[in-house]
């Protein structure tokens, strides 16, 4: 292991071992299995620590610990509840700086961003604080005299959660930051490519929690492949699962899901483009394109996948982009000097020489030519160049996602050929336009703009606030994660109607007088 940058030291304040239980329901970690597999760094190729795997036994106990915290739990008064996520935002304070390094180190994204990435969980704490004072229901006129309607929102209960490997910590976040303010339990499988993420997360909130003497199984932890999120997917004592990954992925869950008529919240694949139009200042449509582009080495789903440009600046942006990836720093993603960071693994390394080579086939032209990165440095093989491509929107490969960071140029004519351009894709999530004229602006965040579920101006389309829902349409899934109401998709809707007359009129003006 590379330990320049202090990475062995960040695992030992973390509790992170050199072999480490992969199941907890908080203060009790589980040894049941011994099935362990290896975490390994995409920054150096070497083993960071092992795992064990979570049991189908080991599941059993967890969901049974779970389901008696939640009878407990959701009587806790919700205002208590959320001082307790307080506390769990204070802490990941005490430790960014570690928990943002081993995010980095486990998963190849630059060390700023994984800083970035603790910053948004303990945003998510904040906005929970608030939250938990603030999940309101409405209050109706009756059609009947002396009668009272209303609704209330309650917790479902078990909150399942599959997170992807490019946001090991912040996705979980804001799931468990809402969930446990509204009542619920959650039950945590992170990515089998960053568990140790997940173990660090684990120890941090299952002190708080111990602190405030609250049953166990509140936080629960199961860790493995696409068996161990088979069985939450299937088991009716989840409620709701919440997974973010591909579309493939989430087709597999989204049909388990609701072959038993349970819930599902889905983050899945973007396609992202930005329209830039002769109108735009170009120095701001570099810079967001080359964050949206090279940022974790391509592995968003919000990343930058197209840029949409008039045919009046096209040459101009293709000749600065050029310049702009000619100056990016590949390496170690500890070391800040450095832009860009290695792809999780060598599977996704092939999938980035597919698409290259599959953009040629389809009659793509290289701008910034991609290729694998080898020698000092470079050891683990997962480092790759970001690359540019002019290409067509109907090309078989621009209409896929490919989590690596290739972009492809496509030119436009008239606005309106741009807006259908970009929505002419399978995808939804992210979008962005830079202008400088109001007219365009306005189209494009209007109803016949973009069908995406975030539209942008002047900014680029990586990059959220969790102020703001968070989520995309069409193959994206649907759902909505973070700020605005998504904790209504932790909450069941009741709808309650006291009578307090003397007399019991039927709705609708109904009679059935005996």
């Amino acid at each position: 292991m590379d330990n320049r940058f202090g990475i062995a030291e960040s695992l030992q304040r973390l509790g992170v071992k050199s072999e480490n239980l992969g199941s907890s329901t908080g203060e009790t970690w589980f040894d049941s299995n011994k099935n362990y597999f290896p975490s390994v760094s995409p920054v150096d190729g070497a083993v960071i620590a092992n795992v064990q795997e979570t049991s189908s036994d080991t599941y059993e106990s967890i969901i049974s610990t779970a389901q008696v915290a939640f009878e407990k739990w959701r009587l806790v008064p919700a205002p208590k509840r959320g001082e307790i996520v307080r506390e769990i935002g204070n802490a990941l304070r005490e430790v960014k700086a570690d928990l943002g390094k081993l995010v980095s180190f486990e998963m190849g994204k630059s060390y700023q961003e994984g800083l970035g990435e603790v910053q948004e969980m303990i945003d998510i704490c904040d906005f929970a604080v608030g939250l938990s004072r603030q999940l309101y229901g409405l209050t109706m006129p009756s059609e009947r005299p002396g009668h009272r309607m209303y609704e209330q929102w309650h917790p479902l209960g078990i909150v399942g959660i599959i997170s992807a490997f490019n946001f090991p910590v912040a996705v979980w976040s804001w799931n468990v930051a809402l969930a446990w303010v509204c009542g619920d339990v959650t039950i945590w499988k992170p990515s089998e490519k960053a568990p140790l993420s997940g173990i660090a997360c684990q120890h941090i909130v299952s002190k708080i929690f111990k602190k405030h003497g609250m049953p166990e199984g509140i936080s629960n932890l199961i860790i493995g492949d696409y068996k161990v999120g088979e069985m939450l997917s299937h088991d009716p004592r989840v409620p709701l699962v919440s997974a973010t990954g591909s579309t493939r992925m989430g087709k597999l869950v989204g049909k388990a899901v609701g072959e038993r008529l349970g819930r599902a919240l889905l983050e899945l694949g973007g396609n992202n483009a930005i329209i830039i139009t002769e109108n735009a200042d170009l120095d701001m449509a570099i810079r967001g394109a080359l964050f949206g582009a090279v940022g974790t080495a391509g592995q968003r789903c919000t990343s930058t996948r197209r840029l949409i440009i008039h045919e009046n600046v096209y040459e101009e942006v293709k000749n600065r982009l050029a310049s702009a990836y000619g100056k990016l720093v590949i390496g170690n993603p500890l070391d800040e000097h450095n832009h860009v960071g290695p792809l999780i693994d060598q599977a996704a390394v092939e999938m980035y020489l597919q698409a290259i080579e599959k953009v040629k086939k389809e009659g793509g032209k290289a701008v910034v030519e991609g290729g694998v990165l080898n020698g000092a440095g470079y050891e683990s093989g997962c480092y790759v160049k970001p690359a540019i491509y002019e290409a067509e929107n109907y090309f078989e490969i621009v209409q896929h996602e490919t989590f690596a960071p290739i972009l492809y140029l496509i030119k436009y004519k008239t606005f309106e050929e741009a807006l259908a351009l970009h929505n002419g894709v399978p995808q939804g999530l992210s979008s962005a336009i830079m202008t400088t004229n109001m007219r365009e602006a306005e189209t494009f965040l209007s109803v016949a703009g973009s069908d995406c579920g975030i539209a942008n101006v002047n900014i680029g389309t990586s990059g959220a606030e969790i102020g703001g829902a968070f989520g995309g349409e069409k193959e994206t899934g649907g759902g909505r994660e973070s700020g605005s109401d998504a904790w209504k998709a932790y909450m069941r809707r009741q709808t309650n109607t006291i009578n307090y007359s003397t007399e019991l009129p039927l709705a609708q003006g109904i009679k059935f007088d005996i």
